[in-house]
């Protein structure tokens, strides 16, 4: 089984930063292309940002330049760096793995809980 869980999210004021981690528990596993996503009130759930597990990234057009993904193979982390935060980037954010629990078994997605990220003045 594996578990992810968010950390980091929180109220903060427009141009400020958060830093949002996930970290992956459960027995031994591969983890593949990790991501974080976010679902704001009444809109779809959308892909912020990629990594692969050769640390290879994509962004969302809208949080190119302000927001870096992260990750620590060794740890089973992943990390995402937040910056010039602005009141459309309100919204839950959701770790998301791409996961192989063991030789000749499917890859799966997990998904966090989520972490609630609010900017506002």
């Amino acid at each position: 089984q594996v578990q992810l869980v968010e950390s980091g999210g929180g109220l903060v004021q427009p141009g400020g930063s958060l830093r949002l981690s996930c970290a992956a528990s459960g027995s031994t596993f591969n983890i593949y292309t990790m991501n974080w996503y976010r679902q704001a009130p009444g809109k779809q759930r959308e892909l912020v940002a990629s990594i692969t597990s050769g640390g290879r990234t994509n962004y969302a057009d809208s949080v190119k330049g302000r927001f870096t993904i992260s990750r620590d193979n060794a740890k089973n982390t992943v990390a995402l760096q937040m910056n010039s935060l602005n009141p459309e980037d309100t919204a839950v954010y959701y770790c998301n793995a791409e996961v192989r629990l063991r030789i000749g078994a499917p890859i799966y997605n997990y998904w966090g809980q989520g972490t609630q990220v609010t900017v506002s003045s």
